[in-house]
């Protein structure tokens, strides 16, 4: 009887652990044909679980071993991206990006999105390329990048921005790290992602590459030869787009993940208003100067 109560006991705790392991990977998932693959595989899983331990069907639970064993290899080869990212959190021990629980020192404030939106502008109004990387919870490290650049570690303002992407300076062809309200370094080299590669140049890459490897840091992008101004997020890129637009998108993404008081008409109600009046009028150009037309497939920025 004890023994029989033992076996049940682990049967049970065996069950939990897999709902609980599918219910983190479900949560994770945001795109709906990742969901549909997901859900196709854990469903061949069980399948072959509950035959072999509760069925004698030899040759039914071969046939679905190597069922599971080509679709595992098949994920393997679609999740290359996703796999890697998660044995490189694992290695370093950051099981708390895995989870989804963002680190408090990483949050940010309502005058730091105001200071990014008017940093943007100001470039895009110049025609000066720029990336910045803004880490909002995903812990990114040096390992993190092919180039981990020249630690800054000062306070995030407008003006520093700006002078760190000045063309005359060895550190304007790298992109900036900021946590919560503070520049963290310059000059970082980031990895390229591999779609788009004949639509995009160098910068929106890198924007890419690294919001594809840690879905809780955005990328802004400003390109140099046109000043449209791009936002990365979760490996896809927004373009173009306006100052205004901008902050929208960061008080979603920043305001949204850090619980900020602060709403988006008291914010546009200060210094941002005739900020972005200024730079809107500038950026839904296309290559040949026509307004409004989001053709933007041939930047090679």
């Amino acid at each position: 009887m004890n023994f029989w109560g033992i076996i049940n006991l682990k049967v049970l705790l065996d069950v939990l652990f897999a709902v609980g392991f599918g219910i983190l990977l479900f949560s994770r998932v945001k795109e709906q044909r990742t969901l549909w693959l997901l859900r196709g595989y854990l469903f061949l899983v069980s399948s072959a679980w509950f035959i072999q331990r509760y069925a004698y069907l030899p040759l039914t639970s071969k046939l679905i071993d190597a069922v599971v064993l080509a679709c595992s290899l098949s994920l393997a080869i679609l999740w290359q991206g996703e796999l890697r990212r998660l044995m490189e959190l694992l290695g370093t021990g950051r099981l708390a990006v895995l989870l989804g629980n963002p680190p408090k020192e990483f949050r940010a404030t309502s005058t730091t999105i105001s200071q990014l939106v008017d940093t943007a502008g100001k470039l895009s109004q110049n025609r000066r390329g720029a990336l910045i990387v803004v880490d909002i919870g995903s812990d990114l490290r040096p390992e993190d990048f092919l180039y981990a650049g020249t630690n800054i570690e000062a306070q995030l303002s407008t003006d520093l921005l700006i002078n760190l992407f000045a063309t005359d300076t060895p550190l304007h062809d790298g992109a900036v790290l900021v946590k919560g309200n503070k520049i963290i370094s310059a000059g970082v080299i980031l990895p390229l992602s591999r779609q788009g590669i004949s639509r995009y140049g160098t910068r929106h890459l890198a924007a890419l590459g690294i919001t594809e490897r840690f879905d809780r840091c955005i990328c802004i992008v400003v390109s140099e030869e046109t000043g449209t101004l791009s936002l990365a997020n979760q490996g896809k890129l927004e373009r173009p787009i306006t100052s205004s637009r901008l902050q929208e998108l960061l008080l979603n993404l920043i305001g949204n993940q850090n619980s900020m008081g602060t709403s988006k008409s008291s914010l546009n109600k200060t210094s941002l208003s005739q900020k972005i009046n200024t730079s809107d009028s500038i950026i839904d150009v296309d290559e040949t100067g026509s307004n409004k037309s989001g053709s933007f497939t041939n930047i090679k920025d």
